[in-house]
């Protein structure tokens, strides 16, 4: 069974793993992370701790029984009026089991009850039909339309407090 769980330091190794194997598969639905995202993962993920710290932001990684990492839950540019938006990937391989949609539920429950947090936004491209299908069955409502790396998308977002 796998577990949510705040992102720590000793999730690095498994991490990059994860980022490696599913590197093409992501880049499929969402903007590549780049080169420099390998290269440098170490200081970065040093750099992204020191800001959880901070509460800035919430990482967390869905780790299988054997220790892989599944998916990432993360809530980013947590601001002083409750909000923050969420953004997510699951691997190639735990994808279609619901695996998103449940990661997904739990990180808003986490926002709301361990955070403190009262809204979030989430984007995607309009290709992407999984994320937007897990986006609506959490309960997001679609609030607008974007760009994203050169694709068309929509904004959505969730009141904590109605969820």
């Amino acid at each position: 069974m796998a577990e949510l769980e705040r992102l720590r330091s000793d999730h690095a190794p498994a991490l990059l793993v994860f980022e490696r194997e599913n590197r093409s598969y992501f880049a499929a639905s969402v903007p590549d992370r780049g080169d420099a995202y390998f290269v440098e993962f170490e200081e970065r993920h040093r750099a992204l701790l020191e800001e959880q710290e901070a509460g800035t932001i919430h990482f967390h990684v869905l780790v299988g029984e054997g220790g892989e990492i599944l998916g990432r839950f993360n809530l980013v540019d947590v601001d002083a009026e409750g909000g923050a938006e969420l953004g997510y990937r699951v691997a190639e391989k735990a994808t279609g089991r619901g695996v998103a949609t449940a990661g997904v539920r739990e990180v808003c429950r986490l926002a709301r009850e361990e955070y403190g947090l009262s809204r979030l936004t989430a984007v995607t491209t309009l290709d992407n039909e999984g994320s937007r299908a897990v986006l609506g069955r959490v309960g997001f409502g679609a609030v607008g339309s974007v760009t994203l790396d050169g694709r068309a998308g929509a904004s959505y977002e969730l009141d904590l407090a109605a969820a």
